[in-house]
């Protein structure tokens, strides 16, 4: 049923890499996959290679890369994700076909006689939002930056997009061709609309005994199996060197000629000013204008003949002559400002139709002396050279990064290093779980997770005022359970729990093969003798399970994948105990004449078509050119990468 549909996405990470591939992210996809594919006379070994695509091979080391690399990509949004897990999400395969797929792609189109000009290039290039400067164009300088960062020459950003836009050409004919029919869409359609209800009742754990205290030699062999679940995700040990406003200190206060000049060139600022509050409404035609002027001239307050005329008044609170002249016109504030407060000038002629407009308020803001100014003159300077100062001092690490260690810059600069404790990704400590983590640091963690052991130390905005820290990469502490000695009474009760359940189980199986049988459900429920929470009705429509399957719960969507009139089991998460789900109607849905729900079920199934054919085209391109997988390395990696995961949720 709908298994197209289900396929979209086979894996929690893989399918989103090879989506991300269908959708062709711009730069991201190009600057993300840095492997460098050999050709077939390259001296690489052959227990070192993965693939074999056309003329070139995939190393082991190509594809090792790629997949850290994408899962670097992942950690930007869950920065808690190891790579045992990315690999066992599916991102590991997801990872190796594509860059089999993105091979193949480009030797067929060269047989093709394919060819991208500078000027395409360029021109995808360019468009990357994360490669404008302030003006909003491309950025040379930010686009080397990002190449250094990455590692990453211009040839090789060129070759990889070039790849991008001959991939989008070949696929222009597949995703056309996606178009639904209306015959196949309505079965679909009617399928979105049909309802089912149910009962379910609940088994707890807890509900049966608990059973003798687990041996020693019980407790190790659980602790064995299900060491997964007592996994700390890595960690790692930052150490870093906070260069703030207090780094540069007196240097960036500023001195009394500074102060005087800045006074000079605010000069208007703190000049002596007619201020006034105007409210002005601007009106199409002079006829109009005119009617307004003698209504507020006769008393009526602006703001109430502006809106009885059905205009909007606009008021512009203390501003100068100068700024209204250059708000309207020198004209319209010569006659604002050549009255007094309580006059009304107009109708004046506007760009836009005729103003008319009332002085509501009038002052006169005296000079402010230069002593007077002096104490936010100061403030406003020692801001803008802290910045500068430390900006400039940022300039200056970076240059010295590739070539001085982290000690070398701390101790010729005199800073302060520190060191964080092992810390998980959230900044949170496992050795000392009381401690919340610290927000000023969390930048620095986002930094260090994103980094690679051995990399060069770098430095690290930390927040407006130019403040930044440096930092290195101390230690990675790799993923890996909690000691059992450390976490004994929680092993002691998860293994009670697991116990509890294997026992809930064969009760809980019961109450099915009862039900199933024909004795309802509520007789078998009290069969089981055991005190047990009501049983409560269940319902819902499949396109409420189809619309976000995360978000429906896991009974629910068991009554959509079983029979009418049938009982099956579910098991809780946590060794909580067992579901029972019975299905006791279906109501099935008509979609003739809902053209919304039609019409929404024909894109949602020509964007899988589309992809459906996209891929079948990819695998074409790969028997063109010919493809081979070396499935020893292949798993010979995989397994390395998963770092030997024991399974979740072993029974004792």
């Amino acid at each position: 049923m709908l298994s197209f549909f289900r396929r979209m996405i086979a894996h929690r990470f893989g399918g989103a890499i090879a989506l991300g591939f269908v959708a062709l992210l711009g730069l991201g996809f190009v600057l993300g996959d840095r492997a460098g594919l050999s050709g077939s006379a390259d001296p690489v070994a052959k227990g070192d290679i993965v693939a074999t695509v056309g003329k070139k091979t995939i190393s082991v080391s190509d594809l090792q890369t790629a997949v850290q690399r994408d899962m670097d990509g992942y950690r930007q949004q869950q920065p808690t994700l190891d790579m045992a897990q990315f690999v066992a999400g599916g991102g590991f395969d997801a990872t190796l076909e594509r860059l089999i797929d993105s091979t193949a792609y480009r030797q067929y189109a060269q047989a093709q006689g394919m060819v991208v000009g500078k000027p395409a290039v360029d021109a995808v290039i360019a468009a990357q939002p994360g490669l404008t400067g302030l003006d909003g164009k491309f950025s040379q300088e930010k686009y080397e930056g990002v190449l250094r960062q990455i590692g990453m020459t211009d040839a090789d950003v060129r070759l990889q997009t070039t790849d991008q836009i001959l991939v989008k050409q070949l696929w222009q004919s597949p995703l056309k061709a996606s178009q639904v029919p209306l015959q196949l869409a309505l079965p679909y359609a009617s399928l979105l609309l049909e309802k089912r209800a149910g009962t379910i009742g609940f088994i707890p754990s807890q509900a049966v005994p608990a059973g003798a205290v687990p041996t020693d030699a019980e407790l190790t062999t659980y602790y064995t199996r299900n060491a997964s679940r007592y996994r700390v995700p890595e960690r790692r040990v930052v150490r870093y060197a906070i260069v703030n406003a207090a780094t540069v200190g007196a240097a960036a206060t500023p001195s009394a000629a500074e102060i005087e000049a800045a006074y000079k060139a605010q000069s208007g600022k703190y000049a002596a000013a007619d201020l006034r509050t105007i409210v002005q409404v601007v009106v199409a035609d002079q006829t109009a204008a005119n009617a307004l002027a003698a209504k507020v001239r006769a008393g009526t307050p602006i703001a109430e003949a502006a809106k009885a005329a059905g205009l909007e008044p606009v008021t512009l609170t203390d501003t100068t002559k100068t700024d209204y002249a250059a708000q309207t016109s020198p004209a319209i504030a010569s006659a604002a400002f050549g009255g007094k407060a309580g006059d009304v000038a107009g109708p004046l002629r506007a760009p836009l139709g005729f103003i008319v407009l009332k002085v509501e308020k009038q002052r006169i803001r005296p000079a402010t002396t230069l002593a007077a100014a002096t104490p936010e003159l100061t403030k406003t300077l020692t801001t803008q050279k802290t910045a500068a100062l430390l900006t400039d001092k940022r300039n200056s690490f970076e240059d010295t990064l590739s070539k001085a260690s982290f000690d070398g810059i701390v101790a010729q600069q005199k800073l302060t290093a520190q060191t964080t404790p092992a810390l998980l990704a959230t900044g949170q400590d496992v050795a000392n779980p009381t401690a919340k983590p610290d927000p000023a640091i969390a930048p620095i963690l986002t930094a260090a997770f994103a980094a690679h052991a051995g990399d060069s130390p770098q430095t690290v905005p930390l927040g407006q005022d130019g403040s930044f820290a440096l930092i290195t990469l101390n230690k990675i502490v790799p993923a890996a359970p909690r000691p059992l000695a450390q976490i004994r009474d929680l092993v002691i009760r998860d293994f009670e729990l697991a116990r509890a359940q294997k026992a809930v189980r064969q009760i809980a199986a019961g109450v099915v093969a009862a039900a199933n049988k024909g004795v309802p459900l509520a007789q078998a429920f009290a069969a089981t003798k055991l005190k047990l929470p009501p049983l409560r009705p269940i319902a819902g429509p499949r396109a409420q399970l189809l619309a976000d399957p995360r978000a429906v719960s896991a009974p629910l969507q068991m009554l959509f994948a079983m029979p009418a009139k049938t009982t099956k089991l579910l098991e809780a998460p946590n060794n909580a105990g067992y579901l029972i789900v019975h299905l006791d109607t279906i109501t099935s849905g008509d979609a003739s004449g809902n053209a919304k729900v039609i019409a929404g079920t024909e894109s949602d199934i020509g964007s899988v078509i589309g992809r459906e054919y996209v891929a079948q085209f990819g695998k074409a391109v790969q028997n063109a050119v010919g493809t081979k997988r070396n499935a020893l390395a292949i798993a010979k990696l995989k397994a390395q990468l998963l770092g030997g995961v024991s399974a979740d949720d072993q029974q004792p």
